[in-house]
């Protein structure tokens, strides 16, 4: 366990600590196709995160990030289920799923420079070199709604399969409700291979990626190595998002016990997940 754990933990069981309110965010697992002739089946997009990072530093994720006020406020030209459609999936409100969905799209750009947007509802946009539109979207400088509108784009939220939603335990210092979806690499598109919060990326099979994870080679949050682990029935991209149609976006809590000087961590319904540990009175 982190070393703020125990102290946090205790003080969450007393009363003494007000739980910080969960942040709203997306995160989306970009699948590519294996090479022809390999039975790896897909893989993802990871990136890792400088060690400097105040949130899972050292670990690898996927590309994501908290919901900007302006996703839900955005007028933009939508394609794909509506926010409607997508509240019932997510299980917020219309504004609110309209915020995160914009969100996972924007994020994906942001940071993995895939595009999830095209002239209309049934084609992409034509790859070229956006990084001066995607570091003024880092910047806060332009809002996506802007920039769709300003290129004539429209958001293919139909590109999206939702799969998961976890919320971070209540005793944590940095607390996020995440809404993990599942997304094809669009033909043409390229992930960058460089990204200014990772010092690496790395396309993985779900089983390789689960196997460094069990290795100790590759460092991930509960939620990344259990969205990887039920990946692993996908033979393909595009048997991933329907594979993701047929789950249940249940939100996932970890939950912590005290007793005596030993703290137990549970995530509802991830047993696997326990942390079990001795701590100083």
């Amino acid at each position: 366990m982190p070393p703020s754990w125990p102290a946090r933990i205790r003080a969450l069981a007393s009363g003494e600590l007000t739980p910080v309110a969960p942040k709203p965010s997306a995160t989306v697992v970009l699948l590519r196709d294996a090479q022809p002739g390999t039975d790896a089946g897909p893989q993802a997009y990871l990136l890792r995160r400088r060690t400097s990072m105040a949130f899972a530093g050292g670990m690898y994720a996927y590309p994501g990030g908290g919901v900007d006020p302006r996703d839900a406020e955005a007028e933009l030209r939508w394609a794909g289920p509506s926010p409607a459609e997508w509240a019932e999936r997510l299980g917020v409100d219309a504004r609110a799923a309209k915020a995160v969905v914009c969100a996972a799209v924007r994020e994906t750009f942001e940071e993995a420079g895939v595009l999830l947007a095209g002239p209309d509802a049934d084609t992409m946009a034509e790859p070229r070199d956006w990084s001066a539109e995607r570091a003024a979207l880092e910047a806060h400088e332009l809002s996506f709604g802007e920039f769709l509108g300003k290129h004539g784009l429209v958001l293919r939220s139909d590109l999206l399969a939702a799969w998961a939603r976890w919320t971070t335990p209540a005793f944590e210092e940095r607390r996020f409700d995440t809404w993990f979806f599942v997304a094809a690499l669009p033909p043409g598109q390229q992930a960058a291979d460089r990204v200014g919060e990772a010092d690496r990326v790395a396309w993985l099979s779900p089983a390789d990626a689960v196997e460094g994870y069990r290795a100790g080679r590759f460092g991930m949050l509960p939620p990344t190595v259990t969205v990887l682990r039920e990946l692993l029935p996908a033979r393909t991209a595009a048997e991933a998002l329907t594979l993701a149609a047929q789950r249940t976006i249940t939100p996932v809590l970890g939950t912590a016990e005290v007793a005596g000087d030993r703290m137990t961590v549970r995530w509802s319904g991830y047993e696997e997940l326990t942390i079990d540990g001795e701590f100083p009175a």
